[in-house]
This record gives structure tokens, C-alpha cells and sequence, in this order.
């Protein structure tokens, strides 16, 4: 038999994500490990759906997305950040978060760019990164504050350092950016032509009165970044897999000479629909008072226990800390805790390359009051 050639990510495997919800089906386990809302959407977003399919919009979009739709991101841009992009040329329509991450990192980075991302980091930043010839320099973020030294950031800066990707508010620790961050990082870039991917997918889920600071709020920065959002976060459909890709002109040129080989365009009916939804603001500005409740039931349930609560800004994911309970590892932890007491979690190594065990946990609270209710149950036996 003929040796074929291995793919370029032959040393990937499947993702945390499916493994731990794939063992929690295996052991009729609540899944608060892939995060996922466990609730129905809105119906009246559904009806739109409905409507949409039936008057006969299923056919291909424009590449950049359907213009109602960049129109009302365009308005909650400016009414959420005070900052303009012009619907045509500034803003594409993305089949979710993932897929305008993967696009920017394959429009910009060449065989031996450097990146520099920011770990505990949502999984598909560094093998996107290297399936184009980059090369990652982390930096590593520590329990239990996963606070940035920027000094320390400076140092991993050289004359091949190409882009910077951020993800605030940060999955999987909770935490947001600060002004005095923002601040380091303008110094960091400034005079140089180190491009921002910006990932704000939970940009609407922040607590108790805390502000999400943008990358676009701030005209040195917005000049050289592309900020990724997603409807799926923003509105409790992640399976319709729709998000977008906000960035200069000249930057979104170069974003879609690579999205209309990738995708091309994103399905019409359901763009359609979420433009029509858009236009009342209440349909996503209570976003944080929604979550600040479901996050404060998970913590005042499990503040009895000997599980070490850690601060949660913003997202939908509560970091604990079992290091009172097991001395496991945190990966066979949350295989324990899934197997014995039915509820699956992620352990935070998984979000660093070089496994990075602080005995530390990630839920999902983005779930049903009887399925967190539950869950409670079951980990206060622990």
C-alpha cells in the first residue's frame, strides 16, 4: 500500500469541546463543558426564519453579506462604541466567529509571521496560525487573576511579529480588559504595523456594571484591527453558525479575497432575519442582566462547597478551582466529574499548549434554571 502524505495538522486531534461532551452523553452527564445555551431562542427571531424561507430568499447572498444586515451591525457598532464602518466595505458577514477568525489569520499571516496570542486561548487561534507557516509566541496568563504583563508582552515583540490576537472578554477565564490595558497595548503597537484580531465574541455578556472596551473604541487601534463578533453568542442560536467581521477598508479588501474562497457567503434567510430582529435594541441589550443572573445562581449555589470560585467579568463560563478536593490533574478531574458525578466540565489545560494544570475547571452557565439546578446538585455531593 502507498504511504500517503499527512495532512498539515496531522498532530491535532479533536477538540476539548467534543471530547468532553461526547463523554458526557456516554455517561448521561449535564453537559456544562461546550458552551452552548440548552434554551429555545426567541420566537419571533424563529418566526422571521420561517418567514424569510417561505417568500422564497434561499439563494446565494452577496459576498460581503446581505446590505439590511450590515446596516443594523453598522448601528450597534456606533450606538455600543461610538465608532463607524461603513456596512459595504467594512463589514462581512462570516458563517460564525470561528470562520472570520480562521479568514483573517489566512489573509495576513505567511510562512514564519509571528503571532502573538494570549493563553488560557480559545483552541482554533494557534493551529490556524501555524496551518499558514506562523509561528506562536505566547504569553501565559496564571490563575487566579489572568492578568497581562505587558512588560513581559514587549519581550516577545520582534521585527517579524505580525499580528496580535485578543479575545475579550477572555473565554475560558471570564476576564475583561481594562482601560490601563488598552493603554499598554497602544504603546506596544504604536509606530509599527502589527495588525489586531480582535475576538469580541461575548462582548454583550459583561457583569456587574463593568464596561466592554472595544478595540474599536479607539481610532490607533481601530485603524489596524479586525474585530470578530457572533450572532450566536448574541442571540442563543451557536448552531446557525453566523457572526461577522468589522475592519478598515483596506484590511476588509484583503479579509474578503480569502472569505469568497472559503465560504464565499453565509445563508440569506437567516441574514435576513437577524437584520429585521436587529432593529429593536432590547433584543440584545439585556444580555447582561440575563446572564449576571444565571451566573450568580451557579455561585451562590456552589459558594457551600469546597470548590474556590473565580472571578467571571464577563462570558458565560464560571473558572473553579479544585485543588481543596483532588490533587488530580485537572483533565483526569473532569473526566472523574463527569463519569461519577454526572457533570462535565473543561479542564483549563486544555487551553494552554503547554498544559498548564492549576487545577482549574471551566462551566458553562449558559444553560436552563433546572438544568443549573441540577448541576448544583450534583456538585455539592462532591
Amino acid at each position: 500500500m502507498i504511504q500517503l502524505p499527512l495532512s498539515k495538522l496531522s498532530n491535532v486531534g479533536t477538540t476539548i469541546f467534543s471530547q468532553m461532551t461526547q463523554l458526557a452523553n456516554e455517561n448521561e452527564a449535564i453537559n456544562l463543558s461546550q458552551g452552548f445555551p440548552d434554551f429555545m431562542p426567541d420566537m419571533e427571531l424563529l418566526n422571521h426564519v420561517d418567514h424569510f424561507i417561505k417568500k422564497g430568499f434561499n439563494q446565494y447572498a452577496p459576498l460581503g453579506g446581505m446590505i439590511g444586515l450590515k446596516e443594523e451591525i453598522a448601528r450597534k457598532i456606533e450606538n455600543s462604541h461610538q465608532a463607524a464602518y461603513h456596512p459595504d466595505t467594512e463589514i462581512t458577514i462570516t458563517a460564525g466567529g470561528t470562520q472570520a477568525i480562521f479568514t483573517a489569520i489566512a489573509a495576513f499571516i505567511k510562512k514564519e509571521d509571528e503571532v502573538i496570542i494570549f493563553e488560557p486561548a480559545y483552541d482554533c487561534y494557534e493551529p490556524t496560525v501555524e496551518l499558514f507557516g506562523g509561528i506562536v509566541k505566547r504569553f501565559e496568563m496564571k490563575a487566579p487573576d489572568y492578568e497581562i504583563n505587558w512588560n513581559a508582552v514587549q519581550n516577545l515583540i520582534s521585527e517579524k511579529t505580525k499580528m496580535i490576537i485578543l479575545n475579550n472578554p477572555n473565554n475560558p477565564s471570564g476576564k475583561i480588559l481594562k482601560e490601563n490595558d488598552i493603554q499598554e497595548l497602544i504603546k506596544l503597537v504604536k509606530g509599527t504595523s502589527i495588525l489586531i484580531l480582535s475576538d469580541e465574541v461575548y462582548e454583550n455578556i459583561v457583569f456587574d456594571g463593568k464596561q466592554h472596551l472595544s478595540i474599536c473604541q479607539y481610532p490607533e487601534l481601530k485603524e489596524r484591527s479586525l474585530l470578530v463578533a457572533s450572532f450566536g453568542k448574541l442571540f442563543h442560536v451557536t448552531g446557525w453558525k453566523v457572526g461577522y467581521c468589522a475592519a478598515p477598508k483596506n484590511l476588509t479588501d484583503e479579509f474578503r479575497k480569502v472569505h469568497q474562497f472559503n465560504v464565499f457567503c453565509v445563508n440569506t434567510p437567516i441574514q435576513l432575519a437577524l437584520a429585521e430582529y436587529m432593529k429593536n435594541d432590547e433584543h440584545y441589550t439585556h444580555l447582561n442582566q440575563f446572564f449576571q443572573e444565571k451566573r450568580d445562581f451557579l455561585r451562590k449555589g456552589l459558594s457551600g462547597t469546597s470548590f474556590e470560585l473565580l472571578d467571571c467579568e464577563g462570558t458565560y463560563f464560571q473558572a473553579v478551582k479544585y485543588n481543596k478536593i483532588s490533587d488530580k490533574n485537572d483533565f483526569d478531574f473532569a473526566t472523574q466529574l463527569t463519569v461519577e458525578h454526572k457533570v462535565a466540565s473543561v479542564p483549563f489545560s486544555s487551553f494552554y499548549k503547554n498544559k498548564v494544570n492549576e487545577n482549574v475547571i471551566r462551566l458553562c452557565f449558559a444553560k436552563k434554571q433546572e438544568t443549573l439546578e441540577k448541576a448544583i446538585e450534583n456538585l455539592s455531593k462532591v
